[in-house]
């Protein structure tokens, strides 16, 4: 019995790192699903559309797509929940296969300068999404998330990244600190954000590879993440407005280290 319960939670928890559940197994919207079926890496199994997205995507569908299923708008909501903002578009897929911080150092130039975003227990997919959208805008090689604490790579933060989910690797770390350690030993420079530190972002000098470091909304970095920052920066800000979202924040950070 105890071997049966200890599987039950070791895959409830792979379902929930990988986004395998039934109702995370289904991507929506423009974006996410043109990216997704352009995705060699994505092994696609069901394409759904209405009449309307048919009229309106016909000729955008990769030459390699799924024959798309006419249906209702009805079908898709009652497999995605009402009030999806689906425009008409469902697509029924695998994960994508998961990257290890090692291989992701490992494609990197030796003399090549790379970006990173790390996100401590940020939960929230939509910000995750969001972020995600703005390190693919910026050119981060990667986005590395808490193993817990971090949504899986779903439906709801394929449609918050836009289609960023299929070109920027999501990387599952089981500790954080130690994954921090391993960036550090393949030569990154890791800046933590805080709202309280004494060093604006604009006040160094960033080249090389950076881990840019973002804590969740509110409870911002953890004690032991913080102090495997090499350094903490904050973003200036004016008037009453103390902090940013955390995707707003990732995307003025990595505008600013990345120029």
């Amino acid at each position: 019995m105890a071997k049966r319960k200890h599987q039950t939670e070791q895959n409830r928890r792979r379902g929930s790192a990988t986004g395998d559940r039934q109702s995370e197994r289904w991507l929506y919207g423009t974006h996410p699903v043109l990216a997704a079926l352009s995705n060699p890496a994505r092994q696609c199994r069901r394409l759904l559309w209405t009449k309307e997205a048919a009229s309106r995507l016909g000729e955008r569908l990769p030459a390699s797509a799924l024959t798309p299923e006419l249906v209702e708008r009805g079908t898709i909501e009652r497999l995605l929940g009402a009030g999806t903002v689906h425009q008409g578009l469902a697509l029924q897929t695998d994960p994508l296969p998961e990257m290890t911080l090692s291989e992701m150092c490992g494609g990197i130039a030796p003399d090549g300068r790379a970006v990173v975003l790390v996100l401590d227990q940020v939960t929230d997919p939509r910000n995750v999404g969001a972020a995600l959208r703005a390190a693919a805008a910026f050119g981060a090689r990667a986005v590395v998330v808490t193993e817990r604490n971090a949504p899986p790579t779903g439906g709801v933060l394929a449609k918050a990244a836009a289609g960023a989910l299929e070109s920027v690797p999501v990387i599952r770390a089981k500790n954080l600190a130690r994954a921090l350690a391993e960036l550090k030993k393949n030569g990154f420079w890791c800046l933590g954000l805080d709202a309280d530190a004494e060093t604006a972002l604009g006040e160094i000098d960033a080249g090389g590879r950076l881990a840019l470091i973002l804590g969740a909304e509110g409870a911002g970095l953890r004690r032991l993440t913080s102090e495997a920052c090499d350094m903490l920066v904050r973003i200036p800000t004016a008037g009453a407005m103390s902090s940013l979202n955390v995707a707003a924040a990732a995307a003025v950070a990595l505008y600013a280290l990345t120029q």
